[in-house]
């Protein structure tokens, strides 16, 4: 059985404090993070307008139609 005590230094008073970090390099991971998804999101604009540009001999070749080029094309590039 756990016990919870009601005196600082208790689970639930060490805990209190995580939502919001103490590391300084906090934005920095964050500015990371963005800069990785917006060029996540570039090689998929990027491999989307490649792939309208294949015949459909190369579409055939790797298995999609160019009925499943033009679905993808037109998603959105947030979207996987």
């Amino acid at each position: 059985m756990t016990q919870i005590s009601l005196f600082s230094g208790s689970t639930a008073s060490s805990q209190r404090g995580t939502r919001f970090s103490s590391d300084p390099l906090a934005p920095v991971a964050r500015l990371g993070a963005i800069v990785v998804a917006f060029q996540e999101w570039q090689e998929r604009r990027r491999t989307r307008r490649d792939l309208m540009r294949l015949t459909d001999y190369q579409l055939k070749d790797i298995g999609l139609s160019r009925l499943d080029a033009e679905e993808e094309f037109s998603k959105p590039f947030w979207r996987p």
